[in-house]
């Protein structure tokens, strides 16, 4: 397995990562307008393309392209990993002072890449882009976009109107400090927060998918919010988690003890004045074993939960273990 660490030391201005599946169709044209954004910046620059395991002509078609342009580097999966492996990888093989996400379907321009890095020079460590005219269907597509992003902004505290965005601007020294593992590639701007760095967006153009279908659906949705728990406890008890869990642990204890004064006064009661108030309860506690024992559950997989997330990060950092592994790697030419 090729490791990615260390394989470029020198640095450039700019570094491009764009995760690839199944894009024969579009990377002809994807090519040709990165080489065209990039080329007239006056800064230096690479292009850094993540094949994530494409099963069409996409790597056979990006190999005779590097021949035609300076600049591109290319790396292939072994299989499909999925978007956030291939951002992960993308960003441990840039070399850029300034990393810049977008997608490969065209649907993100790359014409707007100097519109990121104008506002990344006013001091911003994240530049997002905003789709504000998304050229989506409503119902399956931007509906759930804007439920998503005002639910991440709410919980995360980093307010974005357009967290699925994937053409986003990041510094080098923040990116590298955030540790990619499951889905998080979309909850990158909060995490890179998390570690002290400022988030700003800028108004991008979207346009309509020109060729194949969407690799993503509705039923995401459920997934985005599963991630989004694992987020919020990362940044907020990631370093203290005996806070949510005593959080959570109060919120039942309450009811519990009070529950239990009850039984005891009631006990007490019939037991020194003979009143029979509240004496079906202490004679019927079936109902108080049974509501114990579901909080019992409930607390135990919440617990797993959030204690397996910190395990499965503490598995992969402690062996410098990547999430991905990789077949190739080919450079352009002129990178040579």
């Amino acid at each position: 397995m090729q490791r990615l660490k260390n394989m470029n030391p020198s640095t450039c201005d700019v570094s491009v990562v764009v995760p690839v599946f199944n894009e024969e169709e579009s990377v002809d044209i994807l090519c040709r307008s990165l080489h065209e954004a990039l080329s007239g910046l006056g800064r230096s620059y690479e292009i850094v393309l993540v094949d994530d395991g494409s099963k069409d002509g996409t790597w056979a078609k990006l190999n005779d392209l590097i021949k035609e342009y300076p600049c591109f580097r290319l790396i292939r999966f072994r299989r499909n990993f999925g978007q956030t492996a291939a951002m992960s990888a993308g960003f441990h093989a840039a070399a850029g002072e300034i990393i810049v996400t977008l997608d490969a379907d065209l649907q993100n321009d790359p014409a707007d890449i100097p519109k990121l890095l104008e506002r990344m020079d006013d001091g911003y460590d994240v530049v997002s882009g905003w789709r504000r005219d998304r050229k989506d269907p409503f119902i399956n597509r931007r509906l759930p976009s804007m439920l998503a992003n005002g639910l991440i902004s709410k919980i995360t505290g980093v307010a974005l109107h357009d967290y699925g965005c994937t053409l986003k601007a990041y510094r080098r020294d923040i990116i590298k400090q955030v540790h990619l593992y499951g889905e998080m590639h979309r909850f990158i701007p909060a995490l890179a927060s998390w570690v002290g760095g400022t988030v700003d967006e800028v108004v991008v153009n979207h346009h309509a998918r020109r060729f194949g279908t969407s690799k993503y659906g509705i039923s995401r949705t459920f997934r985005v919010v599963l991630d989004l728990m694992t987020v919020k406890f990362l940044m907020h008890y990631s370093t203290r988690p005996i806070h949510i869990f005593g959080k959570i642990g109060g919120m039942f204890a309450l009811p519990g003890l009070l529950m239990l004064v009850a039984m005891i006064g009631f006990h007490l009661s019939f037991l020194l004045f003979g009143t029979t108030f509240g004496a079906d309860l202490i004679k019927r506690p079936f109902w108080v074993m049974t509501s114990f024992m579901l909080i019992f559950f409930s607390l135990q997989f919440i617990s797993m939960g959030l204690l397996a997330e910190m395990q499965i990060r503490t598995y992969h950092e402690a062996q410098d273990k990547p999430i991905y592994t990789i077949r190739e790697i080919a450079e352009s030419p002129a990178a040579s």
